[in-house]
């Protein structure tokens, strides 16, 4: 029989998004229907709703970055189960393309999604910003998509983990493979910035620089794990981490 949800909708490049109801089907195979408990808001959202990134596909449900608990399952979901929490990956990996078989799944070309089940009430098939939609009440993801976690967990601290988090962190972890030991620069400390310090200091890196022009976003980035600090208002980075270096510069550097 399906359900109706309200979410914010953008029907148009550039137009104001519209807070609407939508309808969803009830899931099918592999898929299951979450409610949304906390969404992260990233400027991806606004390409998209601006038609930056293209003027195809419209209209859109935003937001990508989500937690929710699971409602209701299709058929052969076996994990997650109804009243699960979860945390909601745009990038849930096939498995079986090329990139997935040479342990790269971070470069799946199939990442998996829901079909497209939710429409306006005028009978537009929505898309799912990333597949995944979270500026609602409900959205509808393949299964591969909703992460259990713990019930405990504070829902709106896990759903940034579903993009921006994840971004910064695989970045260190998986893109650039940070060894040991090594040294690494991060220019920018916003959200996406100190998680990649978070995946250095994970991964091992016992000199992480951070680089930022705001004071308080260096002193939060201390806080993520970054052993030295620079602000290009007190002179020259480069040379600042060069100073902290020995002259040698960094192993690896993000901006």
């Amino acid at each position: 029989m399906g359900i109706t949800a309200r979410g914010a909708i953008a029907r148009v490049p550039g137009a104001p998004v519209s807070i609407e109801e939508f309808t969803i089907d009830d899931p099918g195979p592999n898929e299951v229907l979450v409610r949304i408990v906390a969404s992260g808001v990233c400027h991806t959202d606004l390409g998209v709703k601006s038609g930056t990134y293209g003027t195809e596909g419209f209209p859109f449900l935003l937001g990508h970055e989500g937690a929710g608990i699971v409602e209701a399952v299709g058929p052969g979901v076996s994990t997650p189960k109804v009243g699960d929490h979860v945390i909601l990956a745009w990038r849930a990996p096939c498995g079986e393309c090329r990139f997935c078989k040479a342990g790269r799944p971070n470069y799946c070309a199939a990442s998996l999604n829901a079909e497209k089940r939710m429409r306006t009430l005028d009978g537009l098939t929505l898309n799912p910003v990333l597949g995944i939609g979270t500026f609602c009440t409900h959205t509808l993801v393949h299964a591969k998509q909703a992460i259990p976690i713990d019930h405990d967990l504070p829902s709106a601290q896990m759903s940034l983990i579903g993009c921006g988090v994840m971004t910064g962190v695989g970045a260190a972890l998986y893109t650039a493979g940070v060894k040991p030991g090594t040294s690494v620069a991060v220019v920018g400390c916003g959200g996406v910035g100190d998680s990649v310090i978070q995946g250095a200091q994970i991964a091992g890196a016992t000199t992480i620089i951070a680089v930022d022009l705001d004071p308080q976003k260096l002193e939060w980035a201390k806080g993520f794990g970054a052993t030295h600090l620079v602000n290009p208002n007190d002179g020259d980075p480069v040379e600042a981490i060069k100073a902290i270096t020995g002259g040698n510069g960094v192993n690896y550097a993000f901006e």
